[in-house]
């Protein structure tokens, strides 16, 4: 029995589909996550350059938009555990270069820059409230590592009950078995799973 045999049996991997309004949350689509020196790979460029059409439909039906950066003090004061297990992180302060959104995806006015320090975009830092205020019932989430910060943000868009989309093409991680086990694993349980074009021709029919 294959794998996508025991869900199905199972009866997971149902859709949740699109609700009412979406909002486009990028995370972590900065400088240090797209340099492979540094947190990036190849895979995340790609997913980069998917992702600016996506933030133009977005921009012309006049969605709400947030994009996070990971942002740590610049002497340390606020490192945390998840420093610990990556201790570059803390090289990721308010001004320096790896911490700055790509150009590609420069934000506009309207759109938050939402700071964190943490995996999930929604951990402590009020983007549920955010996105509730703006009508927004379906989060779509985009951005880097497949199997890290996109993992988190999607498991807690969920428990805040949101419906929940992952753009396939627009999420990259260092190497394809993390990003593959993770957006089949995030299909099964925790949110819908599609290409952009796919999401982009059901967004029209909002």
């Amino acid at each position: 029995m294959s794998k996508e045999d025991i869900y199905r049996k199972q009866n997971m991997g149902n859709a949740s589909g699109i609700g009412s309004r979406c909002g486009l949350i990028l995370v972590d689509f900065v400088n240090g996550f797209v340099d492979e020196t540094q947190f990036g790979g190849p895979h995340i460029v790609e997913a980069v350059k998917a992702t600016v059409p996506l933030l133009a439909a977005f921009r012309k039906a006049q969605l709400p938009v947030v994009h996070t950066r990971v942002v740590f003090a610049d002497d340390d004061a606020n490192q945390n555990v998840f420093c610990l297990k990556v201790p570059p992180l803390l090289e990721l302060t308010e001004h320096a270069h790896a911490s700055q959104i790509v150009p590609e995806l420069t934000p506009i006015k309207g759109e938050w820059v939402l700071r964190k320090t943490s995996a999930s975009a929604f951990f402590s830092t009020g983007l549920s409230e955010w996105l509730r205020l703006r009508g927004v019932d379906t989060a779509v989430v985009v951005g880097c590592t497949t199997s890290g910060c996109i993992r988190a943000t999607v498991v807690d868009a969920m428990q805040f009950n949101f419906r929940t989309v992952v753009i396939e093409d627009c999420v990259g991680d260092r190497a394809i078995e993390p990003h593959d086990a993770n957006l089949f694993d995030m299909r099964q349980k925790y949110a819908d799973v599609m290409p952009r074009d796919t999401f982009l021709q059901l967004l029209m029919k909002v």
